[in-house]
């Protein structure tokens, strides 16, 4: 039922091989096993799962440039497990300050070679990274964080425009597919425009 779902929904929007499919899949059979004990999401249908977690993940994806990319306040691994096995051409740190999640997505990821987890804040990741990612993490969350780790920053949203403070130079938002008014939001840092 999950194959043939993301599929549907994502027709005409970006093709999965077989293995894909299953990597995704197989992420969400652990996510469902897991969030019994710990709470990783509250979106628990499938047809919402697929759309929210798995879809908006993978639109994200195809825009990507090929390089690091730093999925900030990961959670259950969203967007950026998605990415990772969309992408293997980019190199994927999911940051999770909250440790039990942090496990959950080690577990997550034993199977994914482009994948490593650092559990800890955003403010406390060293380096930087070619884009940052992010989905359900507030902009004031994201304001000590964003600028430091990369210069752009690709974020899943709703209807809320990001603050000036985040320091970013945003381009038109991109609606997506899935309607309820979600959308994807790329920007450059103010210091390199």
């Amino acid at each position: 039922m999950f194959a043939e779902l993301l599929r549907q929904k994502l027709n005409g929007i970006v093709d999965l091989d077989a293995k894909q499919v299953q990597a995704l899949e197989a992420h969400y059979n652990l996510l469902l096993r897991w969030n019994r004990v710990i709470n990783l999401t509250t979106v628990t249908s499938l047809e919402e799962a697929v759309e929210r977690h798995y879809c908006e993940s993978l639109f994200l994806g195809i825009r990507l440039p090929a390089g690091t990319v730093a999925d900030i306040g990961s959670g259950a691994g969203f967007p950026g497990i998605p990415v990772s096995i969309l992408r293997p051409d980019c190199s994927v740190t999911l940051i999770e300050s909250h440790s039990r999640k942090a496990v959950f997505l080690r577990e997550a990821t034993r199977q994914l070679a482009n994948v490593r987890v650092v559990a800890g804040r955003g403010e406390t990741v060293g380096g930087r990274f070619d884009c940052a990612v992010s989905r359900a993490v507030s902009y004031e969350d994201l304001a000590p964080i964003l600028k430091k780790i990369s210069r752009r920053a690709d974020l899943l949203t709703g209807v809320e425009i990001p603050p000036e403070v985040l320091g970013f130079e945003w381009q038109e938002p991109i609606p997506l597919p899935w309607g309820r008014a979600r959308f994807l939001r790329t920007g450059v840092s103010r210091e390199t425009c």
